[in-house]
């Protein structure tokens, strides 16, 4: 479903990642974990056209999009909940959840998937006319996720989901994430630095260090790798 082929990103002189190659199948959870710095949300801001490559390939569904231009790879059916939330404090939660679903025009379908992300979080529906900046750090990343939802991706592309959030609320968004992915067939590709938890919601994962993937295998088997657990298996712990 989606593809990179030695994708080469640049921040002015900065040589960010380095031929990066990574293959997501289509109903799948990848997962690509890494220290701090490692270039894991270069990595999803150069597919979904923040920062465009300088070299290499992105293949959606078989077409480049590199270059293209983020709202046009958006109504493609591949849309990122990006690290920190961004949602937009002074809207409501309905205004915000709108926002996602702006460049739609099935409105009778909106307003199912609507339905359908109040279900997935009834926090939301509860809080459905207060500000998104009043809202707690869960309830944001909820939020976040349901505004992505409304956009109504076929491949979903999320970006440290557990930063700054309790365990308990940690738990719940790791559940949603994987009740997603069965219950839409949406296609996930998690970036996280809970390598643990990722790798447990993932069948598969990529290991980025200093911007190059060092190592790809099943999720089981990096959880059983030596030298995954000694670098990554403590984090967010």
């Amino acid at each position: 479903m989606l593809e990179l082929v030695n994708v080469n990103t640049y921040y002015g002189n900065i040589h960010a990642l380095k031929d990066v190659s990574i293959k997501v199948e289509q109903g799948e959870i990848i997962t690509l974990i890494g220290a701090n710095g490692a270039g894991k949300t270069t990595t999803l801001m150069s597919i979904s056209g923040i920062v465009p490559p300088r070299s290499g390939e992105v293949l959606f569904e078989g077409k480049p999009i590199q270059g293209m231009p983020p709202h046009e790879i958006v109504s493609m059916g591949l849309c990122q909940v990006p690290e920190g939330r961004r949602i937009f404090p002074l809207l409501t939660v309905s205004e915000n959840l709108d926002m996602g679903a702006f460049l739609r025009k099935d409105s009778a379908q909106v307003k199912q998937d609507l339905d359908y992300v109040y279900e997935l979080f009834p926090r939301l529906s509860e809080r459905r006319t207060q500000q998104g900046g009043t809202l707690s750090g869960g309830e944001q990343q909820m939020l976040a996720i349901s505004r992505a939802l409304m956009a109504r991706p076929r491949l979903l592309l999320l970006d440290e989901p557990s930063l700054g959030l309790a365990p308990i609320i940690v738990k719940q968004i790791f559940q949603i994430i994987r009740k997603i992915n069965e219950e839409n067939q949406t296609t996930i590709f998690l970036v996280e630095q809970n390598a643990n938890l990722a790798l447990q919601v993932a069948a598969r994962g990529y290991v980025m260090e200093t911007g190059r993937v060092t190592m790809t295998d099943s999720s089981d088997n990096l959880l059983a790798n030596e030298e995954v657990k000694n670098a990554y298996l403590g984090m967010g712990e």
